[in-house]
């Protein structure tokens, strides 16, 4: 049961932030904040739950992918966040959704995913991981340090709390064994979040008028609105997110199984689910997910391997997403304890990636590669999307995303360069 509990709440992190981003671009009420919070609790349970049942079959968290994050930024600059035009923008995304769900659940049945595993080689994988942990750990630790869309000074007593989270996962993993070490994420949460409400008190949320049960709404934000311009940057977001699959199932299978050990066929499926899982997510009006890499760093950090836990974990997510007051008391976790207890999983995660890169000798062709591929993307990462805003939107989506410019950069050099010992 704890195991069942302990996967729940890592499901849970993952899924509990973005609806409060996305709120806060299209300046969403409390109310709907919270409904979308519902919608994203089912997306992301049902989403693990059909990957694990007729996927890639691996224990691996979907939550809602950083990429989509980034297009609902764009999409409320060039069309807008509020009224009509915030309407139209979310109706917009709801198609796009669809139409990326549609060309991966072809990409998955024309056998096109699978092909794509060559690509990703040790030293390819390793930079993925690596760009990945880069980019995600600032999100992290602004969450750590209590900044937001509102909030633009540290608040040292929120980081206070977040490293004492961050530390007590870290020191139960590293220097526990048995169940202090299977349970170190949820036992740093609990942890984290008791000594934040004798801190600065429990949050004071709304729940009264919350139903008791409720089903989440479909095309909350209206029907779907299908526009031409959406085809190239669907077609474009299907091709990037396969990296994330291969990146996860090397990541998961690596811990699991020793070596990554995977197949076209799991590929494929995967493809093929999260094609499927992308059509629920445009139904439900949510965040699109993607499979997490950074799963590898919680079963690496918590030892929790099999796939039994995690199936019922996602099934109690999407059950608990029919119950509002239930949802409402989950909101409550701190972001600052959330996001230390997920940069915790991050540095296995991490190691994963360094491991990689040095799987093999540094020699010149290597360390080339891996320092170009970093510096391009990881400096991509600290420029702000709005700087590429007069290009057109397909180019945009790709010179503004770091983690996708570096990967690319590896795949091509390590496929072009090549030398007499590869």
């Amino acid at each position: 049961m704890f195991k069942v509990i302990q996967w729940f709440i890592f499901l849970l992190a993952n899924a509990v932030a973005i609806p409060i981003v996305i709120g806060s671009i299209f300046d969403m009420q409390t109310a709907d904040v919270m409904q979308l919070m519902q919608r994203t609790f089912f997306i992301v349970g049902i989403a693990g739950y059909l990957q694990g049942l007729i996927g890639h079959k691996l224990p691996i968290v979907d939550g809602p992918a950083g990429l989509w994050v980034s297009t609902f930024s764009v999409f409320a600059i060039s069309i807008g966040t509020a009224g009509e035009q915030g309407v139209e923008a979310l109706r917009l995304l709801e198609a796009a959704m669809i139409l990326t769900g549609v060309f991966l659940m072809m990409f998955g049945l024309f056998k096109v995913s699978g092909n794509i595993i060559g690509l990703f080689t040790p030293l390819v994988t390793g930079v993925f991981l690596t760009l990945l942990t880069f980019q995600l750990s600032g999100t992290f630790l602004e969450g750590m340090l209590g900044l937001g869309s509102d909030v633009t000074q540290v608040d040292t007593g929120q980081f206070t709390v977040a490293m004492i989270t961050f530390s007590t996962v870290l020191i139960l993993s590293i220097f526990f064994s048995g169940w202090m070490k299977s349970y170190a994420v949820l036992i740093g949460i609990s942890v984290g979040w008791l000594v934040f409400v004798l801190s600065f008190g429990a949050k004071d949320l709304a729940v009264g008028d919350a139903p008791v049960v409720q089903a989440p709404e479909m095309f909350a934000w209206g029907a779907p609105i299908f526009d031409w311009s959406v085809v190239p940057i669907a077609l474009l977001t299907a091709f990037i997110l396969l990296s994330n699959i291969v990146a996860a199932l090397a990541a998961t299978s690596n811990v699991i199984d020793g070596e990554v050990n995977f197949s076209q066929t799991q590929m494929n499926r995967g493809s093929f689910t999260l094609g499927l899982n992308h059509g629920i997510s445009g139904l439900f009006s949510g965040v699109a997910v993607v499979p997490l890499a950074s799963t590898a760093g919680f079963i690496q950090l918590t030892g929790q391997t099999k796939k039994a836990p995690f199936m019922w974990a996602s099934a109690l997510l999407a059950i608990v997403s029919f119950f509002p007051i239930v949802i409402s008391f989950l909101a409550m976790i701190p972001s600052p304890v959330a996001n230390a207890a997920l940069l915790a999983t991050f540095v296995q995660l991490m190691g994963l990636g360094l491991r990689n890169l040095f799987a093999e000798p540094l020699h010149e062709r290597r360390m080339t590669i891996i320092t170009v591929s970093m510096l391009l993307g990881g400096g991509l990462m600290f420029i702000p999307p709005e700087s590429f805003s007069h290009l057109p939107e397909t180019v945009k989506q790709v010179v503004s995303n770091g983690l996708l410019v570096g990967t690319i950069i590896a795949v091509i050099l390590e496929k072009v360069w090549k030398t007499k010992n590869n």
